[in-house]
């Protein structure tokens, strides 16, 4: 189990990475034996499989042309099912925009988000996601929320952690600095997770930063920092676990780098082959968290995996099912597109509602 011994064991300046099974899903120390029980092991692996799902039909939609540009989550789901599974009730979820699992485990439905990908406004409503703020485009920005919600919880006396999400290229931006440095001088209870999954787009981690890792990063702030495997699901559960144990007993914010990768495209308008080889995608296939998962659970008899099949097709019918409902979704009111910043609506918003009137009244309706 990762405890505060293992933070001086697994040193962010000596860029030694937390991992629990190698890449064939075999445990690296013998005596290792996982916190979680076996339905809780069996139930990850059946989040796994469904995200992975969601996120390949999701891409197949916006291929048909039934969804604008999606960025897909292929090759990152661990981290998201382990979040998810270790985020409470109480605690906020700040997103970035590549985190499906874990906001499916805070309650956003799949139409929700399909209706997000959709262009409709009733897609960041998130109904049944308590305390989860909307998806955050411009890159790091929602950091600097985390810091001041982690601010506000410590005002108000919540005993609850704040959990915000960026990628790699994000650590570059000034609002991750200004972010773990206010959270580190108040005292605030956020998890930053950094999906390092080494490329911001079409950037390289290697063209990102000269730091030996993104973990490091938070020592100057003093920040416990730790670099985890980021497709090894034990691992980010149990430093993620400690992490959120750590921030509502009031001792601060946490760092966690986990270390990934974008199997898939940045977004459905990327092409990555015009920046990453062949081979690199094949070294990284072989870590490939739901296959990691699946063979710890094979070689040690958790669960029968011969009802894999069976599952798929009941979560495809389960997916397209919500995806119908999204595109049968009642359109949008203008108003919502505007009417949720200012108590008053400035001139400038007015001047841009008026045109957007204007626009829809020559183009037939048309949004």
């Amino acid at each position: 189990m990762f405890n505060q011994d293992s933070l001086d064991k697994y040193k962010a300046m000596d860029n030694i990475m937390f991992r629990l099974i190698d890449d064939e899903g075999k445990a690296l120390d013998k005596t290792w034996k996982p916190s979680l029980g076996n339905e809780e092991i069996i139930q990850a692996y059946k989040d796994l499989l469904f995200e992975r799902t969601a996120d390949l039909m999701a891409v197949s939609y916006q291929r048909q042309g039934r969804m604008f540009t999606y960025p897909p989550n292929l090759g990152q789901e661990a981290i998201h099912v382990a979040s998810g599974m270790v985020i409470r009730d109480d605690d906020w979820l700040v997103p970035a925009f590549r985190e499906l699992g874990a906001w499916l485990a805070k309650g956003v439905s799949l139409q929700e988000i399909f209706l997000y990908f959709k262009g409709n406004e009733d897609g960041s409503r998130f109904v049944n996601a308590r305390r989860m703020l909307p998806v955050s485009v411009p890159i790091a920005s929602q950091l600097v929320h985390a810091a001041g919600i982690g601010y506000a919880l410590n005002y108000t006396g919540e005993k609850a952690a704040v959990f915000a999400y960026v990628g790699d290229g994000g650590t570059s931006e000034g609002d991750f600095h200004e972010a773990l440095n206010f959270a580190a001088v108040w005292n605030a209870p956020v998890i930053f997770v950094v999906q390092n999954n080494q490329f911001a787009i079409s950037v390289p981690i290697s063209m990102q930063t000269k730091s030996v890792n993104i973990a490091m990063k938070g020592l100057a702030y003093n920040i416990p920092s730790v670099l985890v495997d980021g497709n090894d699901f034990f691992a980010m559960h149990e430093v993620m676990a400690f992490a959120r144990q750590h921030a509502i007993e009031g001792k601060g914010p946490f760092l966690i780098e986990a270390r990934t990768f974008r199997m898939g495209a940045h977004t459905t308008s990327d092409d990555p082959t015009r920046y990453r080889t062949k081979e690199e995608e094949e070294h990284w296939a072989k870590k490939d968290p739901l296959k990691r998962l699946k063979s710890y659970i094979e070689a040690n008899g958790i669960f029968d995996l011969g009802r894999e099949e069976q599952l798929l097709k009941d979560y495809k019918a389960a997916i397209d099912k919500e995806f119908e409902a999204a595109e049968n979704h009642p359109a949008y009111k203008l108003d919502d597109v505007f009417g949720y910043m200012f108590e008053s609506l400035p001139d400038e918003l007015k001047r841009q509602k008026n045109n957007y009137e204007n626009y829809l009244s020559h183009s037939g309706g048309a949004k």
